[in-house]
């Protein structure tokens, strides 16, 4: 039977296979599975909820709160806030644990439940696979004054978070046009507010969601509004967030995209100026762009690579006390400010050192060239077998010789789906697209199903 936690918590479509029952029964076992681990202090535990905006986090929200309340968990409802910000109050509020109701950046009928610990954390794996193993348990629930409180946040979250991130920053950005596109999502209100504050004049696109429209066609998986946007009104730059704002991608003044390759090398390079990257070290994935990897060994700065996903990179800096990494997607760490992944606070801080140096984004992320990289899905195969048969080996190993330092071939099977990804990237588009055509045929022909 496939786990139920996946590597960002419980993610269904909503009211299918991401109910109201199961949620009301994940809040009541972890609850209690963090109870008889000796989280909670001797004093009624305390947890708080956040959502996205989609109309079926309403339903799923309630749910949780709900289970945790009637395991004798106080419970704060904090409304619509980014993931970033229930993982910062957690802290800040010194709760046991903390829910988040989001499915990020998928489509509307997704939705999902993922678990903070306190500190603002996620949870272990050995305590995901407890809670999942307890769902469902005749519990002895409490009664009479014994049940949890349940109390209603007023924006006072929203607002002491928008202050931790204006605290970050040493560079207003007074004189700087930013367009945001918000993806109708979480960050509708307190991204916009954030860059106002700091100075900025705000253009907004995309920050009115009615439950249904999260994401679609727009936010970081769609930017080709906000690259309108950002041309039509002339702004410095802009920033589109997805649906819980735990991702950034960027825009430069011609309309440019800068990924999240592009945004963690200027990033990482500001820190390293100033003396703050942890160890001289980003970690980054094995998707990220090769370009991004030569232009940090170039500027002496040394990167680490892990899995693909923010869990795994998350797990690399608190291993080695890094203190930025991310994903190409957009998902960048400030382990100094955060303890997840924030593109309100990366968005910030790109607009920042904009500011600070006074040069364009499109000159600062000139310093990653970006090598041409190509991505073939090969369907109906064997893909436990990708990294153990010798025919598939050999034509890697070719293929890497006649690529050179400047070209990289990875190989990546799907975790959900009887696929393998092949990667190829090369100096010239031509080179990379014939790589990854003959890999994948060989892939095809060595590793088909029967």
């Amino acid at each position: 039977m496939a786990r139920l936690f996946g590597t960002d918590g419980v993610r269904g479509l909503a009211n299918r296979e991401v109910t109201a029952e199961l949620a009301l029964q994940l809040g009541t076992a972890a609850a209690h599975v963090l109870g008889e681990r000796g989280t909670f202090a001797d004093r009624r535990p305390h947890a708080i909820v956040g959502r996205d905006p989609r109309v079926s986090g309403q339903f799923l929200s309630a749910a949780v709160i709900a289970g945790l309340a009637s395991a004798g968990v106080d419970t704060e409802d904090l409304g619509v806030l980014p993931t970033p910000a229930v993982a910062y109050l957690t802290a800040a509020e010194n709760a046991d644990l903390a829910v988040m109701i989001s499915a990020s950046h998928n489509p509307m009928a997704d939705n999902g439940i993922k678990f903070f610990a306190r500190g603002g954390v996620k949870l272990d794996d050995a305590v995901e696979d407890a809670i999942e193993a307890q769902l469902g348990s005749d519990w002895v629930l409490p009664i009479g004054a014994d049940v949890g409180r349940i109390t209603l946040d007023r924006g006072l979250g929203g607002d002491r978070y928008v202050q931790h991130l204006l605290s970050t920053i040493g560079h207003d950005l007074a004189g700087l046009r930013i367009a945001v596109d918000c993806a109708n999502g979480a960050a509708s209100q307190v991204g916009p507010d954030v860059l106002r504050a700091a100075g900025a004049d705000v253009v907004v696109i995309n920050a009115s969601p009615d439950g249904r429209n999260i994401n679609e066609k727009c936010g970081s998986t769609h930017p080709e509004q906000l690259q309108a946007a950002v041309v039509a009104s002339e702004s410095h730059l802009g920033v589109a967030y997805d649906g819980d704002a735990d991702r950034c991608l960027a825009v430069d003044h011609t309309g440019a995209l800068v990924d999240g390759d592009q945004i963690m090398g200027i990033l990482a390079l500001a820190l390293a100026e100033e003396g703050r990257l942890a160890h001289n070290t980003l970690v980054v994935t094995v998707m990220s762009n090769l370009g991004l990897i030569l232009a940090m060994r170039k500027a002496g700065i040394r990167t680490e690579q892990t899995g693909v996903g923010d869990r795994y990179v998350l797990e690399a800096m608190r291993a080695g006390g890094f203190s930025l990494g991310g994903e190409q997607s957009g998902h960048v760490i400030m382990s100094d400010h955060a303890t997840t992944g924030d593109g309100i606070l990366t968005g910030l801080h790109l607009a920042a050192r904009v500011a600070a140096t006074g040069r364009t984004l499109a000159d600062l992320a000139s310093v990653v060239q970006r090598l041409p990289q190509v991505l073939i899905n090969v369907p109906g195969v064997d893909k436990a077998r990708v990294n153990s048969d010798e025919g598939v080996a050999a034509a890697v190993s070719a293929a890497q010789e006649r690529l050179g330092a400047t070209g990289r071939v990875l190989l990546r099977s799907s975790g959900t789906e009887p696929l393998v990804r092949v990667m190829v990237e090369a100096a010239e588009q031509e080179q990379a697209d014939s790589e990854a055509r003959t890999l994948s045929d060989v892939v095809l022909a060595r590793l088909a199903l029967a």
